[in-house]
């Protein structure tokens, strides 16, 4: 890529690789310190607002103003509240279950495997997955309806999202709630509100990259990858592997849609919301 009004030049694609990979080493010495990995969930979203926050700097004077503004803007209020409820949903709590799986394969020294298959991986992810905020915050083109379609669909992404999150920590936060399974509101509708609802902000951030042929070439791995992350990869599959020995789990799962949101197939009296 040469900068020439659709993507950045070379130099500061690897700018914005050593960020993210700033971001995931200084969160490892940190994990490696207090021998929890799971803090690397909270550096997830700061990382990305960290390459968006520095691709904006980078970009000025090259690209639109509004559209840098508005996928910077975008990009860091989607990290930022994605690493908070993180942070809060963590507090006091031991290793999360899927890195102790997936450090437990590994062989050899698991301080080498946690670096090589969980940090170094997640910064490339980052920075991969970064390439429509990067590519659309040089484009020159003024802001359109494409961009405005974007726009509406990161924010029903970023709703889905949290309302999602809001739901489900209400629900745990209730002792009556104990060993049961969360299947009200969102979480009726979808297995994982977060997940369908993190795929949308990367394809509506995908479309506000799209303002050439050869920035939709470039940009499109970013949502494609985001969304194979979340269903097939360490998101739902890894999760509901976890949960799938809880009492309730296989016939909440029976009826309800595992990742795009759908009327659920039946509901049982016992599982009506209370008042």
């Amino acid at each position: 890529m040469n900068g020439a009004g659709w993507g950045p030049p070379a130099s500061d694609l690897a700018i914005t690789a050593a960020v993210a990979a700033g971001v995931l080493l200084a969160t490892f010495a940190i994990a490696v310190r207090r021998d929890l990995h799971r803090i690397v969930d909270i550096a997830w979203g700061i990382a990305f607002s960290a390459v968006a926050a520095v691709t904006y700097l980078l970009s000025a004077g090259e690209g639109n103003d509004a559209r840098r503004l508005l996928v910077a803007v975008a990009t860091i209020v989607w990290g930022l509240r994605l690493s908070a409820h993180i942070a809060r949903r963590s507090r006091g709590h031991g290793e999360d279950p899927r890195y102790a799986e997936l450090l437990g394969k590994g062989h050899g020294n698991r301080t080498w495997n946690a670096l090589r298959t969980v940090y170094l991986l997640q910064a490339a992810l980052v920075w991969l997955i970064s390439l429509p905020v990067q590519t659309a915050s040089y484009s020159t083109e003024p802001l359109g309806w494409l961009d405005f379609a974007g726009l509406a669909v990161w924010a029903t992404g970023l709703g889905f999202e949290a309302v999602g999150d809001h739901q489900l920590a209400r629900f745990k936060s209730d002792p009556a709630n104990q060993g049961r399974i969360m299947d009200r509101g969102l979480w009726a509708w979808t297995r994982h509100p977060n997940y369908f609802g993190d795929s949308l902000v990367w394809w509506g951030l995908f479309l506000l990259a799209c303002t050439s042929w050869q920035a939709a070439l470039i940009s499109v791995v970013s949502p494609v990858v985001m969304t194979l992350l979340l269903t097939v990869g360490s998101g739902k599959r890894l999760l509901e592997r976890h949960m799938a020995d809880r009492p309730g789990y296989a016939e909440y799962a029976a009826r309800t849609s595992g990742f795009l949101p759908l009327p659920p197939r039946w509901r049982p009296a016992d599982s009506k919301p209370r008042r």
